[in-house]
């Protein structure tokens, strides 16, 4: 099993895209060649998104490197990045079967009117399978009975916790990102930030003066012009970046053209995201329609059902690039002065666009409302993915043991793994806490939290049809 589904994904979504959506337009009705160009322009939108993305991190990782270096910020937690959250992830009996484990839960929920929402975003299976893994690991080195039980009950109450919030929050998603009709976001990562959004943004609404910053993307243009741009913003902060990777005035001159190169490629990477996802709202119109004109033709015009699709369909938003572009060296100055914190990111930040997904829907887009609220979540996550990094080393650990040629589960010596996709999400934080602390008192107030979250979706759900 664990090779089967590591070839699918070894195929990646560019891939795997143009299968799915042809399979899926087909049974909807749509013509093959309409479903199969669909799902070619999602899959060459994925294609664009890890070129850009591997942009990203090949120019920003070695200058941020060289300001680790120079100012002495090394700290004990060493950040891995995703592919080492991954590869734990799938190298486990947990992560070889939790594709098709979680598919029939899925099935299960949606057969029995508890969910709305078809998870086919695959890729980040790995998620539920990360947390899993984590407590598989943490409960063998504990001594447990039974740990792969323990592995797939957290994979699964993190897999139907995220359903239900992906139900919940359709509806903002799809009223504040245009040509979403139909599209819920299943990942927990992007989900976990939501009630942060909600309670945050309600007390910042109650100080009074607040709602006159109430500043969005096209305020900041109008506003400030041309510095108001993510272009020109990822040119200037590209640009200090390579300055703080300088040593001194003679390295300086010296780098001119690198610092010069950093500023434009981090200004490109702001230019074509947006350009890039606009692929994916191509792609995904046509599957959407249909999906609503057979949904409507079934059930009646007011059923719904949501396609659960990958974050990156959206994060080329303007406020989640001028957000994502301030909260980087932010959060570095962030990791290095918070008490307690041992672990700087630095493969992690190509990931901040993420954190904004769902915090956008709840702020209207409000740049200063975002970037407070992504502020918070980012300071907490830091905690969070030092709390988690000596289980995370254990488990990177073994994995690396019994696949030696995997060199992304290669943890350097002195240090401890880390990685803030997805270890920082509070769901992942909440679901280990109370596996870890509590263990059977944990697993009964997981149990009782999802039971209630899936019964209260279920009464929503059947009330809105009714």
């Amino acid at each position: 099993m664990e090779q089967v589904f590591s070839y699918i994904l070894g195929l990646g979504a560019a891939v795997m895209m143009p299968i799915i959506f042809t399979i899926l337009g087909m049974c909807i009705g749509i013509k093959f060649s309409k479903a199969l160009k669909s799902g070619l322009l999602v899959g060459v939108g994925f294609v664009g998104l890890g070129v850009i993305t591997g942009l990203l991190t090949s120019s920003l990782s070695p200058a941020l490197s060289k300001v680790v270096e120079i100012y002495g910020l090394e700290l004990n937690v060493f950040d891995m990045g995703w592919p080492a959250a991954a590869s734990v992830a799938y190298n486990t009996t947990v992560g070889a079967f939790i594709i098709p484990v979680c598919l029939g839960v899925n099935l299960v929920l949606l057969l029995t009117k508890c969910t709305r929402t078809v998870n086919i975003d695959l890729w980040n299976y790995w998620h539920y399978a990360f947390i899993g893994a984590v407590v598989f690991f943490l409960a063998e080195s504990l001594g447990w009975s039974h740990p792969v039980a323990w592995g797939f009950f957290t994979a699964i109450v993190c897999f139907i916790i995220t359903l239900v919030m992906a139900d919940v929050t359709a509806k903002k998603f799809q009223q504040f990102y245009p040509n979403m009709e139909g599209i819920s976001i299943p990942q927990p990562f992007c989900q976990g930030f939501t009630p942060f959004a909600i309670v945050i943004g309600k007390a910042l609404d109650a100080i009074p003066g607040f709602s006159k910053l109430n500043i969005d993307a096209e305020g900041m243009k109008k506003k400030f012009g041309l510095f108001g741009e993510p272009l020109f913003l990822g040119v200037i902060i590209g640009i200090a970046i390579g300055c703080l990777a300088c040593k001194d005035g003679q390295e300086l001159v010296d780098g001119i053209p690198g610092i010069l190169g950093l500023g434009i490629k981090m200004g490109a990477v702001m230019e074509l995201i947006p350009r890039i996802t606009g692929l994916f709202i191509e792609g995904l119109k046509p599957i959407s329609e249909a999906t609503r004109e057979l949904i409507a033709k079934k059930f009646g015009k007011d059923a719904e059902f949501y396609i659960g699709m990958s974050p990156a369909l959206v994060i080329g938003h303007p406020t989640t690039l001028i957000v994502s572009l301030l909260l980087i060296p932010v959060t570095l100055v962030l990791a290095v002065l918070l008490p307690g914190n041992q672990f700087l990111p630095l493969a992690s930040l190509a990931g901040m666009f993420y954190v904004l997904v769902m915090i956008l829907p709840y702020t209207d887009g409000n740049v200063v409302k975002s970037f407070i609220i992504g502020l918070v979540v980012v300071t907490i996550g830091l905690y969070f993915v030092t709390l988690m990094a000596e289980n995370f080393t254990s488990a990177a650990h073994m994995v690396s043991a019994a696949h030696p040629d995997d060199s992304a589960v290669k943890v350097p010596e002195g240090f401890l793994a880390g990685s803030m996709d997805f270890a920082s999400s509070p769901i992942a934080f909440l679901i280990y806490a109370c596996a870890k602390y509590a263990k059977f008192v944990g697993a009964g107030i997981l149990t009782l939290i999802t039971a209630a979250m899936v019964a209260w979706n279920y009464v929503r759900i059947n009330k809105k049809q009714k």
